[in-house]
């Protein structure tokens, strides 16, 4: 005869216990709150049609559309890239005389609920300032966006030619303090 082992229905009985709980704590531990978890600015943004001017040195600017498929306008706030030791977010306006200026973008750039906003050389850009080296035509580069609630979006251009048209550059006062004003194509 063979010894009887008291533990093992025991030890059955437990393990079926368990798993008969386990649907139980699942259901009480969920939530029935069908609030949807908050959206990050990055989340709802979409770029296409991206691209950089190819530039020796200096200054070069990216361009592309941006598009924002949220429920609420969102704003970028700054951009970073390898490429350059300074990103900035810029505008060209015109002056009385016609005379076109690039400055930078206070306040960032917004972009509406459900539209989009159009970055092209003569408008709203994101400019390198001080290149890390040439960005040659057919090269790729990434660019990191920042939105106001922080997240965080990059995207990859690719460097093509063109040829720009002349602006002049107006430094941000508190940001360029004593810095010249080089003549620039925001297009460059």
């Amino acid at each position: 005869m063979f010894p009887i082992n008291r533990t093992r229905p025991s030890r059955l009985l437990r393990g079926t216990a368990a798993l008969a709980a386990a649907p139980l704590l699942l259901v009480a531990c969920s939530s029935t709150d069908s609030t949807p978890a908050p959206t990050r600015a990055a989340d709802a943004i979409t770029i296409q049609d991206q691209w950089i001017k190819a530039a020796d040195s200096e200054m070069s600017a990216a361009f592309g559309e941006l598009t924002n498929k949220g429920d609420k306008a969102l704003t970028v706030v700054s951009a970073t890239s390898p490429a350059s030791a300074r990103v900035e977010l810029h505008e060209v306006v015109a002056d009385a005389s016609g005379t076109k200026t690039m400055r930078p973008k206070k306040g960032g750039f917004v972009i509406p609920a459900h539209g989009s906003l159009a970055l092209a050389p003569g408008a709203d850009h994101i400019m390198f300032m001080g290149l890390n080296g040439p960005l040659r035509t057919g090269s790729e580069t990434p660019v990191t966006l920042s939105f106001d609630d922080g997240s965080t979006v990059t995207f990859t251009a690719q460097v093509r030619d063109f040829p720009g048209n002349q602006e002049n550059y107006v430094p941000d006062g508190d940001h360029h303090a004593g810095a010249p004003a080089p003549a620039h194509t925001p297009g460059a």
